[in-house]
């Protein structure tokens, strides 16, 4: 793999896509750093080499050409703080002026470019705004896993003004050969635990992994389909009655390829959508009417815990219930314990997907398991079809 330990950065300008999305309050505070401390190692190899970092990146979904707050000057004073060296910033990601700043850059210096969605080419992936953009660096480094399957200017096409100076930064390179460990090479038996609200957004992520899997446990909103699919009273739970069909087919063919999958038996409802609802456990197969399931149940929680424990690799994407509300958390937070425990007996781990990571962060558990990917998306998408378009664009010659 072509990372940045392949490459001397010594008198080089690097042109750094890195993925600083991060979240801000109404004071545009930033409320979650992890991603900009993610990219800080990237960073501090190319200045200790000897060269000179310019930054890209985008946050948010901005509508105009430039939103106060879509800027990208709101975190300069965080990434200085972190990189311990001043950050300069440059109000436009392409144009006179900013081609002007990054010429006048010394060796050691980094530059932060404005908002790269404040133009629409970023995200249409237009030729030239790639090729303007590719102008400002003598090397280019992707280290945004987050977009790695958007084709989209910064992330895919630039690659192609690089064609032998392209490297991936220790994010991409951590995130890919995590993925590539647990889908090319796990150790057997591999179990795959998948939540989440609906059964739509997994098919095909399940139809993939059904050729890779031992186990494949079911949890979160999900399962009511399943249930309702074999029959069962479901009461007021989520459920995608066009998929009823579906769900019975991953079944079938799960047992066509020998992979056992665990639903839940009994379930945590409530009489409404709130922590406060009155709530009592129940046979999953059985709600009564007007109660809703937003939880696993406690004999649940405990068969999945044995399969857990047996398993050498483990994949989890998914909540097991509304773990958002302290009453309905129990499922979702006894499954990241059994993994923590699993993974300390020498399984291996990755946790993916947005609402996984933030329970995992949550219950305080991100070091206790092997890894914790920072791109929902883009890891999903991996799984679907074995490729991401900011991969291919450095990989390939």
């Amino acid at each position: 793999m072509k990372t940045v330990d392949n490459y001397n950065f010594s008198g080089k300008k690097a042109l750094v896509r890195v993925d600083f999305n991060v979240p801000l309050d109404s004071s545009y505070n930033i409320t979650d750093d992890t991603r900009i401390r993610a990219a800080i190692p990237t960073l501090k190899k190319i200045l200790n080499d000897g060269g000179t970092v310019i930054l890209m990146s985008h946050l948010g979904r901005p509508k105009e050409i430039s939103e106060e707050k879509f800027s990208l000057k709101h975190i300069v004073k965080h990434i200085s703080q972190l990189l311990g060296v001043p950050v300069k910033f440059s109000n436009d990601c392409i144009g006179a002026g900013t081609k002007s700043m990054v010429e006048g850059l010394q060796k050691g210096e980094v530059l932060l470019l404005e908002n790269l969605r404040f133009h629409k080419q970023e995200q249409a992936g237009t030729k030239s705004f790639a090729q303007e953009l590719s102008t400002f660096g003598d090397v280019y480094v992707n280290d945004a896993f987050g977009t790695a399957h958007r084709a989209h200017a910064s992330t895919t096409i630039i690659a192609k003004f690089f064609p032998n100076n392209k490297v991936f930064g220790y994010v991409m390179a951590g995130e890919i050969e995590n993925i590539r460990k647990v889908l090319d090479n796990a150790h057997k038996p591999f179990t795959a635990i998948m939540g989440g609200a609906k059964v739509s957004g997994k098919i095909l992520i399940i139809d993939q992994l059904l050729d890779k899997i031992d186990n494949l446990i079911i949890g979160g909103g999900m399962a009511y389909t399943f249930i309702k699919a074999k029959g069962g009273n479901v009461g007021s739970s989520l459920v995608e009655e066009d998929k009823l069909d579906i769900a019975l087919n991953i079944l079938k063919t799960a047992k066509e390829k020998n992979v056992t999958i665990y639903i839940p038996t009994d379930t945590v409802v409530a009489n409404a959508f709130a922590n406060e609802a009155n709530k009592q456990t129940v046979d999953i197969y059985s709600i009564p009417s007007g109660w809703m399931g937003l939880d696993i149940g406690p004999d649940t929680a405990k068969k999945y815990d044995e399969v857990i424990q047996q398993s050498n690799t483990i994949l989890w994407n998914g909540p097991m219930g509304v773990f958002e509300m302290s009453n309905f958390e129990s499922g979702t937070k006894s499954v990241a314990e059994s993994i923590v425990k699993a993974t300390k007996k020498g399984a291996y781990s990755l946790i993916g997907g947005g609402d996984s990571v933030a329970a995992i962060n949550k219950y305080k558990m991100g070091k206790d398991v092997s890894y914790v990917s920072t791109g929902g998306g883009a890891l999903l998408e991996y799984i679907e079809t074995g490729c991401l378009p900011g991969v291919k664009a450095i990989e390939e010659e």
